[in-house]
């Protein structure tokens, strides 16, 4: 699906990569001095353990309101327009069908509805039904909800 994506959209720059390797500058940094990132990597988990190099997160701060769980813990996400315009139908779909909370099968029918998307798109080209996955979706939530 990445390659799928970069082909359509194009690979960009690093800025506006939709899908960056967040370590590419800082093993192009480490390399042109001559130190191996992945090789440093290794030592320090064969020293210390697996895992020594993830760094706990810190709580996020309560949020109030249904959208809450789509911020992390800075607060801020540079939404598109498009995924704006999903996100609150969502939203929709999930006040239209009586739940307080948006599951992953409500952003799904946010993105049928909407309908322009490179994921409907793709979706939609692999011969995916989409009226049959939005009925899916639905039945989900309703059996979810019961």
């Amino acid at each position: 699906m990445r390659a799928e994506i970069l082909r359509r959209v194009g690979p960009g720059t690093a800025a506006s990569d939709p899908l960056p390797d967040a370590d590419a500058e800082d093993r192009a940094a480490l390399k042109a001095i001559g130190i191996d990132l992945d090789a440093v990597r290794r030592a320090i988990e064969e020293n210390f353990g697996p895992g020594s190099l993830r760094l706990p997160r810190p709580p996020a701060p309560q949020r109030k309101g249904l959208l809450r769980k789509f911020y992390g813990s800075s607060g801020h996400v540079p939404f598109s327009p498009r995924n704006k315009k999903v996100l609150e139908l969502s939203l929709r779909e999930a006040l239209r069908l009586k739940h307080n909370f948006i599951a992953p099968e409500h952003i799904v029918l946010g993105m049928l509805r909407e309908g322009r998307g490179l994921g409907v798109q793709m979706l939609a080209e692999r011969g995916v039904d989409l009226t049959e996955l939005g009925s899916d979706m639905a039945r989900s939530l309703q059996s979810q909800a019961a």
